[in-house]
C-alpha cells in the first residue's frame, strides 16, 4: 500500500470530524462506559471546535491516504497552540489516530515519522504528546520510537476522571 500526506483543507472539516470521532470511538469505547463516551463525544466532536482547530495557524492537521483513501490524521501544534505550555523549543503531537481498517499497515509509523522529522525541521528540541495510561499499545509504539514519560496531567472523560501519560522525544 502507497501511503501519502496530504494537509486537511477547510472545507473537509465535516470528513475530519468523522474521522476524528470513528477512531476516539474504536480506540476508546471498549474499555470505558458508554455513558462517559457520549458525554466526552458531545463536547468533544463539534463542527465548530474542528472548525477552529483547522483555522489555528500554530496547528497543522494532516490526514493520511492509504491508496488515495483516508486511513488516519495528525495533529501536530506549534507555540501557544499547545495544549499545555512546553516552550517554543517543543513541537506537541497532539492527536495521531488510524482507522481500524489500515492498522498493521505502517500508517501509524508513516504519520509518526512526519511529525519527529517535522519537530527537527523547524529547530525544535523535543517532540510530546500525552497518551491515556491504559492505551498499551499506543505506549509500546511511542516507546518503540523513543519516546520516554516525563509527567503526566487529568483528563476528563464525560464524569470519570482519568490520566494521561506525558511523554517525549529528545530532538538534540
Amino acid at each position: 500500500m502507497k501511503i501519502t500526506l496530504r494537509r486537511v483543507d477547510l472545507n473537509e472539516a465535516d470528513l475530519l470530524l468523522n474521522i476524528r470521532q470513528q477512531t476516539f470511538f474504536d480506540a476508546f469505547a471498549s474499555k470505558n462506559d458508554p455513558a462517559h463516551m457520549q458525554a466526552y463525544a458531545k463536547e468533544a466532536f463539534t463542527i465548530a471546535n474542528t472548525i477552529a482547530e483547522l483555522s489555528n495557524p500554530e496547528s497543522e492537521i494532516y490526514f493520511a491516504l492509504g491508496d488515495n483513501e483516508v486511513a488516519g490524521y495528525l495533529k501536530l501544534n506549534f507555540n501557544n497552540a499547545q495544549t499545555e505550555q512546553q516552550g517554543n523549543d517543543a513541537l506537541e503531537l497532539e492527536r495521531i489516530y488510524v482507522l481500524e481498517k489500515f492498522q498493521g499497515q505502517k500508517v501509524g509509523k508513516y504519520l509518526m515519522d512526519y511529525a519527529i522529522n517535522k519537530a527537527m525541521e523547524t529547530g525544535k528540541k523535543f517532540i510530546w504528546l500525552g497518551v491515556w495510561e491504559h492505551n498499551e499499545k499506543a505506549l509500546a509504539f511511542y516507546q518503540s520510537k523513543g519516546f520516554v514519560v516525563f509527567g503526566s496531567h487529568p483528563f476528563k472523560l464525560g464524569a470519570d476522571n482519568q490520566l494521561d501519560l506525558l511523554m517525549k522525544k529528545d530532538l538534540i
